[in-house]
């Protein structure tokens, strides 16, 4: 692709300098003629040994500026040429790396004219698939060790129920059901993230009383949170604050965000969840007490498969796709997420507009 490109640009030179010597050409020897034959008619001159004389002069001239005018044009535009088709060469090079799975390199960036522009972004694409890429591969490993551990279980349950090892009791079965309850548990994550793209379709945005929808999962997340003993707030909801969205989608947005709350808090800890109205929008915080995540996690808990706590525990680690949920819905209704620590709280928030879309 450079050599022809570079072809086309160099021959587009050649022809603007070709149609340039061509028109002085014939204006030397049609225009500067007449003008000639004058000045030597008012000089009394005989002009045809003069004029042979100038014309072949001109011509003579003509070709060595024009073969200088060659030389030179043709280094300096194809220095030119080079220095500007380097980016796009190395682009070249670059995706066949990028399509067998390598994002170790980038485009070098020395200039900010266009080029430099577009070369700068295929390296903001390269490392952002280099970092999905590292992700996935972590989403991959864990969801290999989750699966092998409940898998294992169950296999050693029936090998011991087929050789009478194990009695056949009521215990037994439950540890089954539990173990099979984990794999379902992991099937169902990945289910939602392959539909997590698709949560801005469909959208039925309605008036919400906010202190209603948030106690109504309060009250299904009430016993695991009682069984860790935290303490919930809902007081800084005002009884009279309204939000416009999609039910079954915030109903999902406040389900992730317990389950996130219900991870993340130490047992004895606190869950505060409060509302703050402006005339642009609604925004709705999550902030409870924690010492699991760092400042550096905050700008990726709302990525793909990433999870704060390092360990692979489902306890702590999950699947890592919750609050991507959480932003994918939330922007779908035009709103935004976010995270900060203040103290020993975790907040996490969203925004919806004050008024219906």
């Amino acid at each position: 692709m450079r050599n022809r490109l570079i072809y086309k640009l160099f021959g587009l030179n050649l022809l603007t300098i070709a149609f340039v010597v061509f028109i002085v050409w014939m204006a030397t020897d049609y225009l500067a003629k007449d003008y000639f034959v004058v000045l030597m008619d008012k000089y009394h001159i005989s002009p045809t040994e003069s004029h042979r004389m100038f014309i072949d002069s001109v011509h003579r001239y003509l070709i060595w500026g024009s073969l200088a005018a060659i030389c030179f044009s043709s280094l300096f535009s194809l220095l030119i040429m080079r220095r500007i088709l380097k980016p796009l060469t190395q682009m070249t090079r670059l995706t066949s790396k990028i399509v067998s799975g390598d994002f170790s390199d980038q485009i070098p960036v020395s200039t900010r004219d266009e080029v430099g522009q577009l070369a700068q972004s295929f390296n903001h694409m390269i490392e952002g698939l280099a970092h999905l890429q590292k992700l996935r591969q972590t989403m991959i490993v864990d969801a290999a060790h989750e699966l092998k551990t409940p898998l294992t279980n169950i296999q050693g349950y029936l090998e011991g129920l087929v050789d009478d090892v194990v009695p056949p009791s009521l215990d037994t079965f439950r540890l089954l059901q539990e173990e099979s309850q984990r794999l379902g548990d992991l099937v169902s994550d990945m289910l939602k993230l392959s539909r997590a793209g698709g949560t801005d379709l469909n959208l039925e945005i309605i008036k919400i009383h906010l202190l209603e929808a948030v106690t109504h999962l309060l009250d299904v997340f009430r016993l695991k949170l009682n069984g860790k003993n935290i303490q919930v707030d809902c007081s800084g909801i005002p009884p009279q604050c309204l939000i416009y969205a999609d039910p079954h989608k915030l109903a999902q947005v406040l389900h992730n965000l317990f389950q996130n709350a219900l991870q993340y808090t130490s047992p004895g800890g606190r869950l505060r969840i409060f509302s703050e109205v402006s005339q642009m929008e609604t925004k709705i915080t999550f902030a409870n007490t924690s010492n699991k995540l760092k400042e550096e996690d905050l700008p990726l808990i709302f990525e793909r498969f990433y999870r704060g706590e390092k360990s692979r525990s489902r306890e702590y680690g999950g699947a890592g796709i919750g609050l991507a949920i959480v932003k994918d819905i939330i922007g779908a209704h035009k709103g935004k997420v976010g995270a900060r620590i203040d103290g020993e709280e975790v907040q996490v928030y969203f925004t919806l507009p004050a008024k219906s879309l």
